[in-house]
This record gives C-alpha cells, sequence and structure tokens, in this order.
C-alpha cells in the first residue's frame, strides 16, 4: 500500500509495542470471547496496565497527557490485525471517557477518570433508544430535577439499546431529555453500577461481533445527584453533537484497517488457490478487482489520515467526519463482498475467516449514525438544508 507520512518514529516504534501486547494478551483469548459473548474485564486491566488506555487524559487524571490522535489510530488499528474486532478497548478510551474529560468538572475527572485509565471501570454510553436511532432529538428517555435534601437533584427515567460495553459497564453516560418544549433540551447523566433502578436487559445476539457485548440498559426512576451530571443539563445535544466527529472518524479507521486485512488475507488466498490449472491471482478478473481495492484503499486512507491530523488540530468537522465515515465504511462493506466472493466456497465458511470478517463489517454503516444520514450531514455542510432552502 501508499506509504503513510503522518507517522513519526516514536509512532512507529508505539506501534510494534502495541502489537506485541495484542499478539500476546489479547488474540489467544479472541475465541473463547467469541463464544462467551463478550471479553473478559481482565483484557481492560492489561491495557491499561499498559498505559494504552485514555492516553489523551493528563497524568493526574491516570493518562499519559499525550493528547495526538495518531496513538489511538494505531492502537485502533493494530486491535483490528492483531487483536481482536470486539475488544471496544477504542470505545472505552477515545469515544466515551472524553465526554468527562471534556465537559466533567475537575472533580469529576478525579473520581472517574483514573480507574477507567486503569481499566478498572468500562465504560459505554447510551444514546440509542427502541425508537430513535440516528435521530437524538427523538429520544423519549428523560430526567427530571427534583427537590434533595442534600442539594438538586435529578430522576432519570426510560430505556437504551444497542449500547456497546453496556453488559459490564461500570459506569455509563445517559443522553436524556431535560427539557420537554425542545427537541434539543438534552443532558448528559452519569449512572453507575448499583445505583437503584438502573437495571440490565438482555446481552443481546447479533449477526456479528460475537464477543462485543452490546445489551439493552433501563432505568425506572434512578435518582442522579448534581455531582454525576455532565455540563449543563440543557446543552447535552450540542455535546454529542461536538463529540460525535471524533466517534465517526474513529468508526473510519478501525473499517479502514479492517478493509486492508481483508484484501492482505485474499492476496495470500488468491495466490495460492488453483483453478483450471492456474492461480487464482493470475486471472483477470481477479487482479482487476484487486488492483480496484487497493486503489480505493490508499485514496480512502489518504483522507482518513488527513482527518486524523485535522483532527489533533480542533479543525475536524462534522461534514468531513461524515464523509471519512461514510467512505470507509462503504469501501469496507465492499472489500468484504469482494473478498469473500474470490474465496469461493471457502469464503462462506468459517474456518477461512473471511466470512467472520464479512459479518463483523456490516455494522460499521449503522454505527454512529447511519449512512443515510451521513450523507444528510454532507449536504447541509454543502448549503443544501431544507430549512434554509425552503
Amino acid at each position: 500500500m501508499m506509504p503513510r507520512v503522518i507517522f513519526d518514529s516514536e509512532h512507529e516504534q508505539f506501534r510494534e509495542a502495541v502489537r506485541r501486547f495484542l499478539q500476546r494478551e489479547i488474540r489467544p483469548h479472541a475465541e473463547r470471547w467469541r463464544k462467551q459473548g463478550h471479553v473478559d474485564r481482565e483484557a481492560f486491566i492489561r491495557t491499561g496496565r499498559q498505559g494504552f488506555l485514555l492516553m489523551w487524559a493528563p497524568q493526574e487524571f491516570g493518562g499519559s497527557g499525550v493528547d495526538d490522535l495518531r496513538f489511538e489510530q494505531i492502537f485502533f488499528e493494530e486491535n483490528v490485525r492483531y487483536g481482536e474486532q470486539c475488544f471496544y478497548a477504542t470505545l472505552h478510551s477515545r469515544i466515551v471517557a472524553p465526554y468527562i474529560g471534556t465537559f466533567g468538572t475537575d472533580a469529576q475527572k478525579k473520581r472517574w477518570l483514573p480507574a477507567a485509565a486503569a481499566g478498572e471501570k468500562i465504560l459505554a454510553i447510551a444514546m440509542t433508544e427502541p425508537g430513535a436511532g440516528s435521530d437524538l432529538a427523538g429520544m423519549t428517555t428523560h430526567a427530571r430535577r427534583t427537590p434533595s435534601p442534600s442539594g438538586e437533584a435529578w430522576v432519570l427515567n426510560g430505556a437504551k439499546t444497542y449500547i456497546s460495553n453496556g453488559w459490564q459497564a461500570d459506569v455509563v453516560i445517559v443522553a436524556a431529555r431535560t427539557a420537554a418544549e425542545s427537541r434539543r433540551g438534552i443532558g448528559l447523566f452519569v449512572v453507575e453500577a448499583g445505583m437503584e433502578g438502573f437495571s440490565w436487559g438482555r446481552k443481546l445476539e447479533k449477526l456479528g461481533l460475537d464477543g462485543q457485548d452490546t445489551a439493552e440498559l433501563f432505568f425506572d426512576n434512578v435518582r442522579i445527584p448534581a455531582q454525576n451530571v455532565l455540563g449543563d443539563p440543557a446543552m447535552g445535544f450540542t455535546y454529542l453533537t461536538e463529540s460525535l466527529a471524533i466517534e465517526r472518524l474513529m468508526i473510519a479507521i478501525g473499517s479502514l484497517a479492517h478493509a486492508a486485512a481483508a484484501l492482505d488475507q485474499t492476496l495470500e488466498f488468491v495466490k495460492g488457490r488453483h483453478a483450471f490449472g492456474r492461480p487464482l491471482g493470475a486471472f483477470q478478473n481477479t487482479r482487476f478487482k484487486l488492483a480496484e481495492l487497493s486503489a480505493r484503499l490508499d485514496a480512502t486512507q489518504t483522507f482518513v489520515d488527513q482527518c486524523v491530523i485535522l483532527g489533533n488540530q480542533r479543525r475536524l468537522s462534522a461534514a468531513i467526519a461524515a464523509e471519512a465515515k461514510l467512505l470507509a465504511t462503504e469501501l469496507e462493506g465492499c472489500a468484504m463482498d469482494e473478498c469473500l466472493q474470490l474465496h469461493g466456497g471457502a469464503g462462506y465458511m468459517e474456518e477461512f475467516g473471511i466470512a467472520r470478517m464479512y459479518r463483523d463489517a456490516r455494522a460499521t454503516r449503522i454505527f454512529g449514525g447511519s449512512n443515510e444520514i451521513m450523507k444528510e450531514i454532507i449536504g447541509r455542510g454543502l448549503g443544501l438544508d431544507e430549512r434554509k432552502l425552503t
């Protein structure tokens, strides 16, 4: 593939260290995790001991104080190739924890971030509801202020579903409506395991990602003290939209790594498998399909790498992040389909791996807002907003 020029020598040294760790501590457990339906909690603790969790967080809050997205990018890419796709350390570290790091008070940071950096507490974020997916403003889970002898408190009611890391989560950031008169009046509330009224539903069975615990969460008059509210309880919608750009970039990073891994696996397969007395790779159809995938991967990887640089500079817009997520996940889906086809009947068999990759890949076009929503965001970024044009 095309050489990538965004990394320095320290990044490449970090990549080697991450790869060795994943091969030693994560990959050997992958099959067992998929059978049991979740990753062992010990995986987070081992990763935390290596300093690979919450690397961006200041040292006083348990991190390394290195706020460089390239390190997170490298960890994610290496985990896809050499660890386990279902180990959602990046969700924990770079998608959920920054809500606390960005919108939390110093007291909240000291309370939750060190344990998260150590892998002792697993984090999740709960946005999606049974009746509201990509439309965050349509959520019905709500929180109401209530008098409290110890100060202001809130009472949380509702349900969330499809929550990644949700079944094992110790700390869940829950988005809930706080203003009935406004579609955007949303707050972010930190719900902790053990709070009265907080319960788990099913650990959901999925098309792929069998080892990723995905759960239903229920909130029945959960009392939320004021110290568990992140930022302004009326500004949660803004907080979510600001943070979703990085989440979508992370999805793009993982999707590209997954697609590149599928291409490499397929190249090895077509060089060794024969048909009609010739290697499959010698047929023009095979060469052309894989050549096109390689070209698209190089082009999309270059774009996503540039988005990482923009993210480091705090210049990544919602529309550009949506473009990255759209392009990378659509390419991932195309790559899995083409690579499975080139495996022939073997591609349909679990033992060859590409079948599992095919199943795992399907969710990314839905994660972080469906790709149809990505097109809406991109279109509005072009000035094609119905509210402004009519």
